[in-house]
């Protein structure tokens, strides 16, 4: 049996219980199901904070009848929970005071995601619930939900469920810089015992004459398992006398949000009736302008259509109507709405990494258990950190926590550290190597059991003033630089350490060697400077063509051959084999008189002086890049004004070809894993070394940033690897006149108009069969979709690209997430000829593989 859940997300329709689904019933004793047939577990599993009954009139809901409290300290109190990394989901926290404390004090805290603020949780009414929704794309395995005093009572929590998604309705441009904050989200229509409806009709003011209710038993065709289920799409508000007038309080507004309003037409109409109306927002008569034509849009009646703003700005009180056109037989009707507002995500602390590392040694002790960031909104109990925009850390006080082992070497890569307390615990093995932590003034190490030397490196922290390392198992002698620094120094207690009496005598050596060193370092420079000058001496070349011969002198030092043409041609048969052409140019197929088989590509001529710059520009970058995921650059050559490069050559056909070129047998069509082998090859490959630097750009991959700016980025490789991705998704190529239907040429908008309709088979190549797992295909699409953005700002990174690429490669592989930060970067890839496992080795033809400006 399916049910559908509005109650928890307009888009989640379920099943019961499925797997991503979390819902915790907070201080509750024992699993239960509800009436939606939800699986309620106690949070029982948290390790703080206090339990408590309560009875609210006419709440009959089990969930409702416990909560969990926490005390009204500095401290912060974290639900950790698990989820796919690169995959989105709600987030629900619900709040039931009920006079829980018998001080009638309605409490007012915080609650965040991880370091990000999420809200402040104020309570006015005993018996009103409470509640906050967060939609999110996870980018880490677990995420945390924090509990912070604030002002007043104590903080507390009713009920916490996470629902995740699997298509991409909720897909914004920004997802990896926002979270949205749900802030409204009706179900017009409805009855007030709906168990599916979020505010109740009287959340709404200035309702216009004429409103009038309407529903249907028939079934509506939602089309994507995220959009509003049917229940709510089966009920709607019609303005009977020509309108719909609205006015509502969008919480955490005034400020950017998103926002989408569902309809579906519920009424049969006649073939002379017609329904077309316009959305009206006082103060934005740019957005009015659209006519909303629900059969039109939905393509016949009870079908859903759902048009809307990913990014408007909107005011706390937001006025807004829906009124007919004069052609309209009709009023307008409407069936749910939902508002979110962008929520700007923290970065966090900036010793995070290194701090959730340290603590992922000691998962069973409670001090490693707090969750959450370091830093924010409140340190964990036994740190401190300072005040900066992103929070490091300055202080560590783990003092009789009964922690053994040896030191944790995270503790080293704390460079704001100022204060270490590691003493009373049972910690072994040698002291570290503390001069990455310049700001260090006190370190307390007593009453351990380490072992080794006292390390000299200790003298060279510039601000050391206290040090403790009495009652351990030191040996050796206290080295001299400690013994004449200004500082409060505890050995005692460690039998075989002693202060050597030749202390002096040390000194005096370790001085005469810093000596020696500082004029071997001298001399060394002077001599550098003295080449320089006389290189610059020496130098007679024009001025117009400096910058071409240094860079080509440069490549030729980093290896790179300078070949002659008559090499070449010897090379080539006179350019007899022409194993590939695109925008870069003709590409000839040699071999070398040692043998070697190498690929000749002769670009396009360059008569004027920037066209020399720029291939010098390119030949200094290609040799100077070695990389085992690359293709091995040999030479270059330029006489006769021919511009020519030469690569080692790879065999057996090129990835276009594999994809959508010559007839190949079943057996050799690419499957979808190496496809995704194939992109996260690229993508490292381009990660690694590549940036923008020439235009020699081929139609269809270029980005239209550039014609409008004639400047390249980073980015504008992001938009050409997007459309690589939709490539090897579609099996078709970039710019075709047939392949994408009428008035389309370009892949871009042909795969784009699919995705975003949730028609995700409609752009998968036929040749895959069913040999592939629908949720990678999803990722792979919307990060495409990203990727060919048209703004270079919206685009992501390409190492977020590799990420969601890895995603899939292990899903596809039936791996679980938590093996992807272990996954090594060992793939290979020759970015012009590439191993797609056909036969040895295939070509990675530049006519696909192009990125931009290579």
């Amino acid at each position: 049996m399916f049910y559908s859940v509005f109650l928890h997300g307009f888009r989640v329709f379920t099943e019961a219980q499925m797997p991503g689904f979390i819902s915790l019933d907070c201080g509750g004793e024992k699993n239960h199901t509800d009436k939606l047939g939800l699986e309620w577990t106690p949070d029982d599993q948290i390790k703080y904070g206090n339990t408590s009954k309560i009875s609210i009139e006419n709440e009959t809901r089990q969930q409702y009848q416990t909560l969990r409290y926490f005390p009204a300290d500095n401290h912060k109190y974290c639900y950790s929970l698990n989820v796919k990394t690169r995959t989105r989901y709600l987030i629900r926290a619900t709040f039931l005071y009920g006079n829980f404390d018998n001080n009638n004090v309605y409490p007012k805290f915080d609650i965040s995601m991880g370091p990000t603020h999420w809200a402040t949780i104020v309570i006015s009414d005993a018996n009103t619930i409470e509640s906050q929704e967060l939609i999110f794309l996870a980018s880490d395995p677990i995420v945390s939900v924090c509990l912070s005093n604030s002002t007043t009572g104590l903080p507390f929590i009713s009920t916490l469920e996470l629902r995740q998604f699997n298509g991409s309705v909720y897909l914004t441009p920004v997802e990896n810089q926002f979270f949205l904050s749900v802030s409204v989200r009706i179900n017009f229509g409805a009855d007030d015992e709906d168990p599916v409806r979020v505010k109740p009709t009287n959340y709404l003011v200035d309702v216009a004459p004429g409103t009038e209710k309407v529903s249907t038993k028939l079934p509506i065709d939602i089309g994507k398992d995220e959009l509003p289920p049917q229940k709510v799409m089966q009920t709607a508000v019609v303005g009977q006398k020509g309108s719909l007038t609205y006015r509502m309080n969008l919480d955490g507004f005034p400020g950017f949000g998103w926002a989408y309003t569902y309809f579906a037409e519920i009424e049969d109409l006649s073939p002379k009736q017609t329904r077309k109306f316009r959305l009206v927002l006082p103060g934005a008569p740019d957005l009015s302008k659209a006519v909303v034509n629900i059969q039109e849009n939905a393509q016949g009646n009870y079908r859903v259509y759902e048009p809307g703003f990913y990014n408007i700005s909107l005011p706390f009180v937001l006025s807004f109507k829906f009124t007919k056109t004069p052609d309209s037989t009709e009023g307008p009707i409407v069936n749910a709405i939902e508002i979110s507002k962008y929520l700007q995500i923290s970065d966090g602390s900036f010793d995070g990494a290194v701090a959730a590392s340290l603590i992922s040694g000691y998962k069973f002790l409670d001090w490693a258990q707090e969750g959450g960031d370091p830093c924010l909104p409140v340190p964990w109990s036994w740190l401190e950190c300072n005040s900066d925009p992103q929070p490091k850390i300055i202080s560590v006080k783990l003092s009789n926590k009964n922690i053994s082992g040896s030191i944790p070497s995270e503790l080293a890569k704390l460079s704001s550290l100022e204060e270490l307390w590691l003493d009373g615990n049972a910690f072994t093995g040698s002291i570290l190597d503390f001069t990455g932590c310049a700001d260090l003034k006190i370190i307390h190490l007593e009453n351990n059991q380490l072992t080794g030397v006292l390390p000299s490196s200790l003298a060279d922290l510039p601000n050391l003033h206290k040090l403790y390392v009495q009652d351990n198992k030191l040996s050796g002698y206290v080295p001299p630089g400690l013994l004449n620094k200004n500082i409060i120094l505890n050995y005692t207690g460690n039998n075989d350490l002693h202060m050597k009496t030749s202390g002096r005598r040390l000194v005096k050596y370790i001085i005469f060697g810093l000596a020696i060193g500082a004029v071997a370092l001298l001399i060394g420079f002077i001599s550098s400077c003295l080449i320089i000058h006389q290189r610059k001496k020496n130098h007679k070349r024009e001025p117009e063509d400096s910058f071409r011969v240094s860079s080509m002198n440069n490549a030729t030092s980093e290896g790179a051959q300078c070949f002659t043409l008559s090499e070449l041609r010897s090379a080539t048969d006179n350019f007899q084999r022409k194993v590939g052409s695109g925008g870069f140019g003709t590409v000839y197929y040699g071999k070398l008189n040692d043998g070697k088989e190498i690929a000749v590509k002769i670009l396009g001529n360059n008569n004027i002086q920037q066209g020399k710059k720029e291939f010098a520009n390119e030949v200094s970058l290609l040799s100077r890049i070695h990389h085992r995921n690359l293709v091995k650059f040999y030479g270059f050559c330029q006489e006769e004004g021919k511009d020519i490069l030469v690569y080692e050559f790879m065999h057996n056909g090129t990835l276009k070809e594999h994809l959508y070129g010559r007839p190949l047998a079943k057996e050799h069509r690419l499957k979808w894993i190496k496809r995704l082998e194939i992109a996260e090859q690229s993508a490292k490959g381009l990660r690694n070394h590549f940036l923008a630097y020439i235009v020699r750009g081929t139609v269809g991959y270029l980005d239209p940033e550039y014609y409008i700016s004639n400047h390249l980025t980073e980015k504008s490789d992001i938009y050409s690897f997007g459309v690589i991705l939709l490539e090897l998704i579609s099996g078709k190529e970039a710019i075709s006149n047939e392949s994408f239907g009428i008035n389309c040429r370009n892949i871009v908008q042909w795969a784009k108009l699919h995705i975003e309709n949730g028609d995700i088979q409609g752009i998968i190549d036929p040749s895959l069969g069913d040999e592939y797992d629908i949720q990678t295909m999803w990722k792979v699409a919307e990060k495409a979709l990203m990727c060919v953005q048209p703004h270079a700002s919206t685009r992501p990174s390409m190492s977020e690209v590799i990420k969601e690429i890895q995603d899939a490669i292990l899903i596809e592989r039936g791996g679980s997430s938590e093996e992807i930060s272990r996954n090594s970067f060992h793939s290979s890839l020759n970015m012009s000829f590439l191993d797609v496992g056909v036969d040895p080795y295939v070509s990675f033809h530049e006519s696909i593989a192009l990125p931009a400006a290579r």
